[in-house]
């Protein structure tokens, strides 16, 4: 890990001596009279600008390289000495962004150093968060603790800012429980006259929803007009999304004629619903299938001209226009796109839009118009493709050539993705296609080398193969590594559960590393976890393409979109994988002569 180091540079703007101050001939001055020599002052250095250098950084922030924001960090001290507290606070922030919580504090501790740069309320803030995103609550309400009690670094107040920094955290994790018990501390700073504030309902309808019950959110509503708090457009925005994840539309609909009957009733501006209201809205109606109500919103957010459609809202429509099954109406819409982005880049569509109208064509067998976006999609699209978008899109084209008829143009493009990706996923949209050519060609004329699961269906529950989770002998967070450290000498992996007997983590061999320190500071959380209903197939895939070495398993009942608060009742390792599958007896075989080694599980 990369060490930040301060240098202090000596200013070296000093102007050199005139010839003329040291070299005089003047006849007013005696041969013998000694010649005075005047030092040149040296002018305080102008500090840096290092705005740019932060502008920087929130640049490669967003494209998660933070390796090289420490190289050019290591630069920039080499270059200007000491940074100050927001570049550092910058850092930080691509730390915490990035998932590596343990550099933050390291940073942090070299912040709080006396001839660092210091630390502010931001610095605290971004730590906070950090650490509820990765689970470590333990950490952060000491750290909330030292802020109040006043022997924190820095001596920052206890304010509301680092409060909702780690409820929003907690929140965004899922973490209800220890979300209320924040409130229940620290609640107390959050109270406006009284009652907590209608920013610490917008955060708890969020926690709601992001933990699998959106109606107890819709249900806060009455209880925030009970206590005589206005709603705002982001309590209208997340009740609506509430409404939408609970199909409910109608419910959705009354908040949204309530938002604008108000906004209008009141003159007031900051109540009228948003781009972030109208999206929400198409996708809501367009899971429905509900194209007049699709088709309405569209008409209003166009006759609306206060409102920028950004690009986010248009591929929302085209979308909603897709689920509707509306491919023409898709189309028009993209075309519309197309046209606007050649006056304004930030319209160009994003290779999620693509993919979106590739799939709908290959369904309809339409081999040209797949093709064409295929081909268009470097040039036109916007943003990064990444590797699974690639293959997605090559995946497509197969496809639309095989529902088109045209088998030798699908098995050329299967020659092709064979020997660009080596591999495919059987219960992938392009595997499922793989194996009806394969089902043409039969066995004898196999492209692949599959392997076969002849001991279970891929569409059977993992309930029905899964070991127990007491047969894995989980260990409590809290145990200290020297205690069980031979565990890890015979198994590679061991779940850990906390205080409560939830699964909250896996801890792997190579990452046992500090002999004194609890399990729960060193396994990976949160763990991958399905529900008992989930197929064999999904799992399977899950362990191939994720190389999980375990999914643990827990109730459909308790699963709230988290893991956390979840009690597993089984897993299923790589390791029981191994032990089912078989590959095609060699008699099957036969040499092809585009035969080639493509694993296909």
């Amino acid at each position: 890990m990369p060490q930040l180091h301060a240098f202090l540079l000596l200013p070296s703007n000093s102007k050199p001596f005139p010839h003329h101050s040291i070299l005089s001939s003047s006849s007013s001055f005696s041969s013998s009279a000694p010649i005075r020599r005047r030092l040149p002052s040296s002018a305080p250095t102008k500090p840096p600008n290092l705005k740019r250098l932060t502008s920087r950084i929130v640049q490669l922030t967003r494209r998660r390289q933070l390796h090289q924001i420490l190289e050019e960090i290591e630069n920039a001290k080499r270059e200007y000495g000491k940074l100050n507290t927001i570049v550092m606070n910058a850092v930080m922030e691509a730390c915490v962004h990035c998932g590596d919580v343990d550099l933050a504090l390291n940073i942090f501790h070299q912040m709080t150093q006396p001839q660092s740069c210091g630390v502010d309320t931001v610095t605290y803030a971004t730590l906070l968060k950090g650490l509820g995103r990765a689970r470590r609550i333990d950490d952060a309400f000491q750290l909330l603790e030292s802020v109040e009690k006043g022997t924190a670094a820095g001596n920052p107040k206890l304010s509301t800012q680092l409060i909702y920094g780690l409820l929003d955290a907690l929140i965004e994790a899922g973490d209800l429980r220890r979300a209320n018990g924040l409130l229940a501390r620290y609640g107390f700073r959050l109270r406006e006259g009284g009652s907590p504030s209608i920013l610490t309902y917008n955060l708890l309808m969020k926690g709601y929803i992001n933990t699998g019950s959106p109606n107890a959110a819709i249900n806060l509503h009455e209880e925030i007009l009970h206590l005589g708090m206005e709603p705002d457009r982001l309590t209208y925005n997340t009740l609506i999304f509430a409404c939408v994840k609970a199909e409910n539309l109608d419910a959705a609909i009354r908040f949204f004629k309530e938002m604008k009957d108000k906004a209008q009733r009141l003159c007031h501006s900051d109540l009228y619903p948003d781009i972030v209201t109208y999206t929400t809205l198409l996708k809501g109606f367009g899971h429905a299938k509900d194209l007049h109500s699709v088709q309405n919103i569209v008409l209003e957010m166009k006759s609306r001209h206060d409102l920028f459609i950004d690009r986010t809202a248009f591929t929302a429509m085209v979308d909603a226009m897709l689920n509707c099954g509306s491919i023409k109406g898709a189309l028009c819409m993209f075309g519309e796109i197309i046209k606007l982005a050649g006056a304004n880049v930030g319209l160009r569509p994003k290779p999620h839009l693509y993919l979106s109208l590739m799939r709908a064509f290959a369904n309809q067998g339409d081999y040209n118009m797949v093709k064409n976006l295929h081909e268009r999609l470097w040039p036109d699209s916007a943003g990064t493709i990444s590797l699974a978008v690639q293959q997605e899109a090559d995946h497509l084209l197969m496809e639309s050539a095989l529902n088109n008829g045209r088998i030798d143009a699908a098995l050329d493009n299967l020659t092709k993705i064979i020997n660009r990706w080596k591999c495919i996923s059987w219960m992938s949209r392009g595997g499922k296609v793989a194996l009806r050519l394969e089902a043409l060609l039969g066995f004898t004329k196999s492209m692949l080398s599959p392997y076969l699961l002849p001991q279970v269906l891929p569409g059977d529950p993992i309930e029905s193969i899964m070991m127990s989770f007491e047969t894995t002998k989980p260990l409590p967070g809290t145990l200290e590594l020297k205690k069980v450290v031979m565990r890890f000498y015979r198994e590679p992996l061991v779940p850990i559960i906390d205080d409560w007997g939830s699964c909250i983590g896996l801890l792997h061999r190579e990452d046992c590393c500090e002999m004194n320190a609890p399990l729960s500071t060193m396994m990976r959380s949160p763990p991958p976890c399905v529900t008992t209903t989930t197929t064999i197939g999904h799992v399977v895939d899950l362990v191939l393409e994720k190389k999980y070495k375990m999914v643990i398993v827990v109730k459909h009942s308790n699963l709230n979109g988290t893991t956390h608060g979840s009690r597993a009742v089984g897993v299923f390792t790589a390791e029981q994988l191994y032990n089912l599958v078989t590959p095609v007896p060699e008699v099957l075989k036969q040499k092809h002569s585009v035969h080639r080694s493509l694993t296909m599980f």
